[in-house]
């Protein structure tokens, strides 16, 4: 305890500590880790080894008490994981150590705790570069194992893991979101490492498990939008993937430096995440209890609200459909055109309304992110464009030729329509008749919703 009071004093305030009094402990403490990493290795080693010990002769009270010191151990190693030198917890054997506690449901937990604090750490300018990326490279290995462990485990056999192991699931991925989020350096130098990487991210967004799907949603925002920023020759020149083989991506260090993920991340991954964001912009009701996936609920503890996650699903859309418009496009109309079935059928159920309306915010997100007047629509080529150009047509065209008489799909057929506005002003030949429908829609509703239109639609209309 007294291990772990002293280190919490430099990162936690007090008022009694400041200044010369602070830099002075902060001073003690580093010459001092010489003496302390090595001593509460051993301490873990040996009480772990006790532990394991008493348990197999069934003296398990005698097994309690070592178990609570291997704990009371991890919540200090924990605190000095704060700020020690990251190349110190490696010499001195505490990543190690901790990894190999990831196994054991008693320490899980706390073990995992101390990757997720040293992956959010960043590659000091003062420490050398090979034995740094050497130690976070090791984390990558111990991590990578783990959660491949998890994720084989929750896919082969979900119905095996309980409420604690989700909880153990949530904190590697947690972790791994923080590992490729601050160090991604150390994973991009090696292409199968990458591969490996990202197909794991990829696996958690697609989890059913809305706690696993959410960090993961975390980590694609900040992967996505960092090529973004540089405008990459992908959006210009069409959707040709950069990165075919991962493991043979011949380009040199500096230039996965300056470019990041998006030299490893297929079409195919792309149209992934676009599946899976398209298919969560739902909210958990009654009419969704029968979903395969765990949808959104007001008791995620610490996501915000729903509002807040909807803004972030529609961020990667926007981000994605940006880089990929070709993509993009096919991908919002495929989606449409599951959700809205049969074109015929002139009644939906509550929840393929819901359903509707969540394709109708990603096609709003879609058409804005590749005709967004920021004049990148007007450079990419021809073939881009015309793909393009050729998907929202049909798309069009079925809206068009609807004849749903039902009040809230009259609705939604309308906002469906107002969702390509962007889209018809480089096309304008189809204005006309866009137009037409619309006042077609408008006079088959009943008065008061059409009042309702009115005012609700009447700007964005002007």
């Amino acid at each position: 305890m007294i291990l772990r009071w002293l280190p919490e004093d430099i990162t936690v305030h007090n008022e009694d500590l400041e200044g010369d009094k602070r830099r002075a402990l902060l001073r003690g403490l580093t010459e001092a880790l010489p003496q302390i990493l090595p001593l509460l290795y051993s301490l873990v080693e040996k009480h772990f080894v006790a532990a394991l010990s008493e348990h197999t002769r069934q003296q398990m009270e005698l097994a309690k008490h070592h178990v609570g010191t291997v704990t009371a151990v991890l919540n200090a190693i924990n605190a000095y994981a704060e700020w020690a030198p990251v190349t110190d917890l490696a010499k001195y054997g505490l990543i190690h150590g901790c990894g190999s506690l990831l196994s054991y449901s008693d320490f899980r937990l706390l073990a995992c705790e101390f990757f997720k604090i040293v992956c959010h750490r960043k590659r000091p300018a003062d420490v050398a570069v090979c034995e740094y990326d050497a130690a976070m490279s090791n984390i990558f290995q111990v991590l990578m194992n783990i959660s491949q462990e998890f994720l084989t485990k929750s896919r082969m056999q979900p119905m095996a893991i309980d409420e604690s192991e989700y909880e153990f699931g949530v904190c590697i991925c947690e972790t791994v979101v923080a590992l490729g989020s601050s160090n991604m350096q150390c994973i991009l130098v090696d292409g199968a490492r990458t591969s490996h990487f990202l197909q794991q991210m990829l696996e958690y967004y697609q989890h059913y498990r809305i706690a696993l799907h959410f960090q993961s949603l975390l980590f694609w925002l900040v992967a996505l939008r960092e090529p973004s920023k540089a405008k990459s020759v992908a959006r210009v020149s069409g959707d040709t993937s950069p990165a075919g083989n991962f493991g043979s991506v011949g380009v040199s260090s500096t230039e996965k430096e300056k470019k990041g993920v998006s030299l490893f991340i297929t079409d195919e991954i792309y149209s992934t995440l676009l599946d899976v964001s398209f298919k969560r912009m739902l909210k958990k009701s009654a009419n969704s209890s029968s979903s395969l996936l765990e949808l959104w609920n007001e008791e995620l503890e610490g996501k915000s609200d729903f509002s807040n996650y909807r803004t972030k699903l529609l961020d990667l859309i926007r981000v994605i459909a940006s880089q990929r418009p070709v993509i993009a496009a096919a991908n919002i109309v495929q989606r449409i055109n599951v959700v809205s079935g049969d074109a015929n059928q002139t009644t939906k159920s509550p929840q393929d309304l819901d359903a509707m309306v969540g394709a109708q915010l990603g096609l709003e997100t879609v058409v804005s992110a590749i005709f967004d007047g920021s004049g990148d629509y007007a450079k990419t080529d021809h073939e881009a464009k015309f793909q393009i150009h050729r998907t929202f047509e049909g798309l069009l065209q079925q809206l068009l030729s609807l004849k749903w008489t039902e009040p809230s799909l009259i609705v939604i057929h309308g906002h469906y329509l107002d969702s390509l506005g962007l889209y018809l002003r480089h096309y304008p030949d189809v204005v006309a008749s866009v137009v037409n429908k619309l006042f077609e829609l408008l006079t088959s509703l009943p008065i008061t919703i059409q009042v309702l239109c009115h005012f609700r639609r009447g700007s964005e209309i002007k």
